[in-house]
C-alpha cells in the first residue's frame, strides 16, 4: 500500500457490496427487512429487531476503549475495525457496533469517525456527512420542542411555564460558539416573551441519548414524554407530554430509531447508529445496535468514546446498567506517540526517539487498565504502532505491560488490515475463553446512593481526585433533584476528554486534584443527572483552521478532503 493514499483514496479504491446482499449472506437478515439507503448503507425493519430480541441468544460483547486522547492520535475507532475484520479473519462471527459521526467535528478538529487506512467502514464520506440523516431528525426534534415550548408560553397555556426557568436548549449539528448563549424572541409583541436561550451540538442534546437508549417505540415515546423542559413559577417540573409533543417528535425520530448497516472495507457487516458525545453526553452507540448484534453474532465489537475514563466508565454505568449488558472483555488503545505526549514530550518532537518518555506516559495507561478492573472486566492492550514508532519505544510499552500483568499486542491494521490485528484478535478470543462470561461485571456505584456520592465515587475512584468541589445553587440542584424522586439515576459526567482531571493540560495520571462541578442538568427522558465539570462547553468551537477549510467537490461529484 502506498504512503501517499490518504483514508479518502482507500475508502474510495473499494467498491462495497450491496447493503440486501451483505444483510443476507453475512447476517440471514431477510430481504423485506433490509430498508435500503442508496446501494451501500441501510436500515434494518423494527419487527425483526424485535423478533430478534426475543427469539434469540446473545454473543460476546467486547468494548474498546483508550487512553485520554491526544493530538498525536490513538487511532480507537481504526483499532476498532480493525479488531473486528480480524475477528472475522480467523474465522469468528463478529460484528462492528460503532457511533455516528457529528459534522460539528467532522468540519472542526477531529475529523471523521470511519476509521482509517485499511480498516475503514464505507462509504465513508456518507458516514460522515449525512448519513441517513438520523443526527438531523434528531435535531429537528429537538427543535420541535423548544419551538413548543415557546408557544406554549407565547399562548399562555397550562401549565403555566415560567420563561425564567425554562431548561429546554435548542441545538445545532456543528461547531458554533456564537450560538452557546443567545436571546431569543425579540423584535415585539408578535414574537414572543424575550428570554435567554442557548444552543448545544445535536449530539449533546438529550433526544441522540435518548434514541441510543431506547429499546422500542414505544420506549422511546415513554422517555420523549418524561423530558422536563422547564419549571413553572411555584417550580413544579414541566414535561415534554404537559406539552403534547411526544407523539410528534417520535414521528420526526421513527426511522432514526432503526439500527444502520454498513460494512468495513473487507466487507464485514457493522452498525453505526447513534453518536452522543463521550465528554458531554454518554458516548455510546445505540443500545438498539448493540442488542441487535449480539443477536446476530457470536462476537460483538464496541467502542465507548474518548478515553476509558469518559467513555468506558459511562458505557458501564449508564448503557451496560440500563440495558442489562455484561462486557465480557477490553481493548486499551494506546499509540507510542500519545504516550510520548503523556510523558510531557511537546507535538512537535514526538517523531523523536525517547523511550523514557514512553515509559513516563506508560501511567496514563496504567491508571485506565487499573479502572477497567474495578468492574470486573479484563483488559487487553492494543498498541496502535505508527511508521515514526521505534523498536525501543515498542518494547517500552509491552514490557511496562507485562510488568503490570498485562498483555500488549502491537498491531498494524492501519497498513495491513485484518492480517495487522490478527494477534490481537486471538488475545481477545483467549481472554474471553478463560473469563468468566461477564459473571464477574460490576457497577461502580448503587442506584440508591446520593447523586453527590455518585460524583464523588467517580471523581476519586476513577480520576484520582481528592475532593469534589461545588458552589452552593449546584449543591442544592443535586437535593432538589433528590426530593423530585430522581435521586436514584445514573450520573453522566461531562468534563474534558484530554486529562482525568478538568484541567485539559494536565497530563499522564495526576492525583489529588480538585474537581469543579459548575453545573447539573437533569436528562429525565434519558434517565441520567449530568454534572458539568470545569470549562467543557456543550456546544464547542470551530479551531483557528478547521478542517472544512480542505474539503470540496470534484467535477464528477466527489468529495475531496474529509479525514
Amino acid at each position: 500500500m502506498s504512503e501517499m493514499r490518504t483514508d479518502w483514496d482507500i475508502a474510495n479504491s473499494v467498491t462495497p457490496r450491496p447493503i440486501v446482499a451483505l444483510a443476507g449472506d453475512r447476517l440471514g437478515i431477510p430481504a423485506e427487512s433490509v430498508e435500503p439507503y442508496g446501494h451501500y448503507k441501510g436500515k434494518i425493519g423494527l419487527p425483526f429487531v424485535q423478533r430478534c430480541f426475543a427469539e434469540r441468544p446473545d454473543g460476546k460483547l467486547i468494548l474498546v476503549t483508550a487512553i485520554n486522547p491526544t493530538p498525536a492520535g490513538e487511532g480507537k475507532t481504526t483499532t476498532t475495525v480493525g479488531l473486528g475484520d480480524a475477528l472475522n479473519r480467523i474465522g469468528k462471527k463478529a460484528i462492528l457496533c460503532l457511533r455516528e459521526p457529528s459534522l460539528g467535528p467532522c468540519f472542526g478538529t477531529k475529523g471523521g469517525a470511519a476509521g482509517g487506512g485499511l480498516s475503514q467502514v464505507i462509504p465513508m464520506d456518507e458516514i460522515n456527512l449525512h448519513f441517513t440523516g438520523d443526527l438531523h431528525a434528531v435535531g429537528a426534534a429537538n427543535n420541535l420542542l423548544a419551538a413548543m415550548v415557546d408557544n406554549h408560553i407565547y399562548w399562555a397555556s397550562e401549565p403555566a411555564l415560567d420563561p425564567r426557568r425554562v431548561t429546554w436548549r435548542r441545538c445545532l449539528d456543528m461547531n458554533d460558539r456564537a450560538l452557546r448563549e443567545v436571546v431569543s424572541s425579540l423584535g415585539g409583541v408578535a414574537n414572543g416573551f424575550p428570554r435567554e436561550d442557548g444552543f448545544d451540538i445535536t449530539v449533546a442534546s438529550e433526544i441522540m441519548a435518548i434514541l441510543c437508549l431506547a429499546t422500542s417505540i414505544e420506549d422511546l415515546e415513554r422517555r420523549l414524554a418524561n423530558i422536563i423542559i422547564g419549571s413553572t413559577r411555584d417550580r413544579k417540573p414541566v414535561k415534554a407530554e404537559d406539552l403534547k409533543a411526544a407523539g410528534a417528535m417520535t414521528a420526526l425520530l421513527k426511522d432514526a430509531l432503526k439500527p444502520n448497516l454498513v460494512q468495513t472495507l473487507e466487507a464485514n457487516p457493522a452498525f453505526v447508529h447513534g453518536g452522543p458525545f463521550a465528554n458531554i453526553a454518554h458516548g455510546c452507540n445505540s443500545v438498539m445496535a448493540t442488542k441487535l448484534a449480539l443477536k446476530l453474532a457470536d462476537y460483538v465489537v464496541t467502542e465507548a468514546g474518548f478515553g476509558a475514563d469518559l467513555g468506558a466508565e459511562k458505557f458501564f454505568d449508564i448503557k451496560c446498567r440500563k440495558a442489562g449488558l455484561k462486557p465480557e472483555m477490553a481493548v486499551v488503545v494506546a499509540s507510542v506517540r500519545a504516550l510520548k505526549f503523556h510523558g510531557g514530550v511537546a507535538r512537535a518532537d514526538l517523531g523523536k526517539e525517547n523511550a523514557d518518555a514512553v515509559a513516563k506516559g506508560m501511567a496514563n495507561l496504567h491508571r485506565h487498565i487499573a479502572n477497567l478492573k474495578r468492574f470486573g472486566v479484563p483488559a487487553v492492550v492494543g498498541l496502535n504502532r505508527f511508521g515514526t514508532d521505534s523498536a525501543a519505544e515498542l518494547a517500552a510499552v509491552v514490557d511496562g505491560c507485562k510488568a503490570a500483568g498485562i498483555t500488549a499486542i502491537v498491531c498494524e491494521h492501519w497498513a495491513q488490515g485484518s492480517k495487522g490485528a490478527e494477534a490481537l484478535a486471538h488475545a481477545v478470543v483467549d481472554g474471553i475463553a478463560k473469563g468468566s462470561g461477564g459473571k464477574d461485571f460490576k457497577l461502580l456505584y448503587p442506584d440508591d446512593m446520593k447523586l453527590l456520592d455518585k460524583v464523588r465515587t467517580i471523581a476519586t475512584t476513577i480520576y484520582g481526585a481528592a475532593e469534589v468541589t461545588a458552589p452552593k445553587p449546584v449543591l442544592d440542584r443535586f437535593e432538589e433533584l433528590e426530593k423530585l424522586g430522581f435521586g436514584k439515576l445514573p450520573v453522566c459526567m461531562a468534563k474534558t476528554q484530554y486529562s482525568f482531571s478538568a484541567d485539559p493540560e494536565l497530563r499522564g495520571a495526576p492525583t489529588g486534584f480538585a474537581l469543579p462541578v459548575r453545573e447539573v442538568r437533569l436528562s429525565a427522558g434519558a434517565e441520567f443527572v449530568v454534572a458539568i465539570c470545569g470549562d467543557v462547553m456543550t456546544m464547542p468551537g470551530l479551531p483557528r483552521v478547521p478542517s472544512a477549510v480542505g474539503v470540496t467537490v470534484d467535477p464528477d461529484g466527489r468529495i475531496i478532503g474529509l479525514s
